[in-house]
């Protein structure tokens, strides 16, 4: 009997619920801040293929990496897999999970004896041993530097939690605590999807149920090759930069994108890409498939289903030994910079496909970690995602103040961070200026300011857009710089570079971030006139600016500013 369509979208539109209610599950049992408040945390479904079926993503990598886990639990495991069991990994090379500071975990769902599906998730941990507290050193070498590896284990056995796997869980962490309760929160947050999804079996049946997982794969797969169809056969390329890898660092890093377009194939080819690095910028290739996934779906359609079927669509090419198709075991931790790059690169092939949709260079991503004692002696992880801001695009400003493209976490409140670690913050603000100047303005960049309250204490940094300021396109102007500084305007400044590791701090030091802010688009003479006076009245942008980088007349904006502000 055919698939009723009205069912299948029933079902479909199930399994995008059952993973929101994972999705806030993971969240509020958290017990690291990375979890709870600033949501660095991704689940799914996906059917017994290891394909993706339901997902309601938070960080867009994660959708490649999964599937990735699912097969290396299978290649370690065969047929030894039971109701009851949860694994466990982190390891990029074995298991393709993003970084080792990640921990996937992958909980099988069973229908009598029959396995069906897996229910998974992918968060970030506060510290997983390693060179610095954190555990992503921005100056690692190898991977063995990048914390303890977990290739596929399992954490559970049929129901039964296996301590030795928790012994030494606890063992290589400075917050063990902590790493257990997520990875809990997460075996937790996969038995509620479990439940969830036997009960829809119980309703459906398990053959309608895996007939609408085919369907809505393939359905995926014809849309996409539908829309690409339509678009111009033809070759184009683009590349991005990363300012350097952490030690080598007047050597900025390229990515290069080739996209060979025919009917209805579309090949990325990465092949050009700069070799892989010393330091930790390198990125495994189901990772930069993930990138290519993201800018289909942000060309195609945002509400664009993200599961396997769009996987057998994105063809890629890479060259072993890039910075994209690193030799193990090349340190793999600030793999966030190099995605973004690709990502970028790819935005801007594809301008060639679909010219109406531009967008120009974003903020840069990345994660800072103060780890060190209180003055209990306790020790404590301080990892933060602060957020940047989006290039402008087309018809549109860029955002401000908020994580870019495949970065889609939050950043943590001030009071959180005040109340869970000894720091204070001292300001939290835009940036005026820091968008770059467009007929369309680049997104302002967030700065945060810090008072180092701890008696020990190390700074680790994982940024970029130091030095290679975000782009602007069409005759915008660049994003400006970000910056990251030790006690500013004292003599003991220090002014340090994107990416390192283990800083010393001491207390009663300030410490200064500043993230780039977004690149213009089109002509800055061109904006709005009624735009650029609100951004002067908002902040976004000085007086000098208007005049120097807008072309603002001064005398004109000076008499309306008046007028706004009743002369103050």
């Amino acid at each position: 009997m055919p698939l009723d369509p009205i069912t299948a979208q029933v079902i479909q539109n199930r399994l995008s619920g059952i993973v929101q209610e994972m999705q806030t599950n993971i969240f509020r049992t958290g017990y690291s801040t990375i979890v709870r408040e600033s949501q660095d945390a991704s689940c799914m479904i996906l059917d017994a293929n290891g394909d993706v079926v339901g997902e309601h993503v938070i960080l867009p990598l994660h959708i490649a990496a999964l599937p990735e886990v699912i097969r290396a639990i299978y290649k370690a495991y065969g047929d030894r897999i039971y109701p009851g069991d949860a694994f466990i990994t982190n390891h990029p090379y074995i298991s393709g999970v993003t970084h080792s500071i990640d921990m996937a975990v992958a909980v099988p769902v069973f229908v009598g004896e029959k396995l069906v599906a897996f229910c998974t998730s992918i968060a970030h941990k506060s510290d997983l041993g390693g060179m610095v507290p954190g555990t992503g050193s921005g100056n690692a070498r190898e991977l063995f530097q990048e914390g303890i590896q977990y290739p596929p284990v399992k954490f559970t056995d049929r129901g039964q939690v296996i301590p030795e796997v928790e012994a030494i869980l606890r063992a290589n962490s400075r917050t063990p605590d902590v790493i257990l309760g997520d990875i809990r929160g997460q075996v937790g947050t996969a038995r509620l999807g479990e439940e969830r999804l036997l009960d829809m079996v119980s309703r459906y049946g398990l053959e309608t149920v895996l007939e609408t997982f085919a369907d809505l794969q393939d359905k995926t797969e014809k849309r996409v090759r539908r829309v690409v169809s339509g678009w111009k056969d033809g070759v184009f390329e683009a590349e991005a930069w990363v300012d350097n890898d952490g030690i080598q660092l007047d050597r900025p890093i390229l990515y290069h994108v080739r996209i060979e377009k025919t009917g209805d194939r579309i090949m990325f080819d990465f092949s050009e890409s700069a070799d892989q690095t010393l330091g930790p910028l390198n990125v495994r290739p189901p990772l930069v498939r993930g990138c290519c996934y993201y800018a289909m779906v942000a060309m195609i359609d945002p509400e664009l289903p993200n599961n396997g079927g769009l996987a057998r669509v994105v063809e890629t090419r890479f060259r072993r030994g890039s910075v994209l198709d690193p030799l193990f075991p090349a340190p793999t931790n600030t793999y966030m910079a190099s995605a973004t790059a690709v990502t970028e690169a790819v935005l801007q092939a594809m301008n060639g496909l679909i010219p109406k949709k531009k967008v120009a260079g974003m903020g840069g991503v990345g994660g800072m970690v103060i780890g060190g004692q209180r003055h209990d002696g306790s020790s404590y992880v301080q990892y933060e995602l602060i957020g940047a801001a989006y290039g402008a695009r087309s018809g549109k400003d860029g955002a401000s103040g908020v994580s870019v493209l495949l970065d889609n976490a939050k950043t943590a409140p001030i009071e959180v961070i005040e109340t869970e670690f000894p720091a204070r913050v001292r300001r939290f603000e835009l940036i005026t200026d820091s968008g770059g100047a467009g007929e369309y303005r680049g997104g302002l960049a967030a700065r945060r300011e810090y008072d180092i309250l701890a008696p020990k204490a190390q700074l680790t940094l994982r940024g970029g857009k130091h030095t290679q300021p975000p782009f602007g396109t069409d005759g915008g102007k660049p994003g400006r710089l970000g910056v990251c500084i030790i006690n500013p305007g004292q003599e003991n400044e220090q002014s340090l570079p994107s990416r390192f590791g283990g800083v010393v701090l001491q207390k009663g030091d300030v410490l200064l971030l500043e993230k780039a802010g977004g690149g213009g688009l089109g002509p800055p003479k061109e904006r709005n006139w009624d735009a650029l006076v609100e951004d002067v009245l908002d902040g976004y942008v000085s007086f000098e600016a208007a005049v120097s980088d807008y072309g603002a007349d001064p005398d004109r904006l000076r008499e309306i500013l008046f007028d706004w502000t009743g002369g103050e």
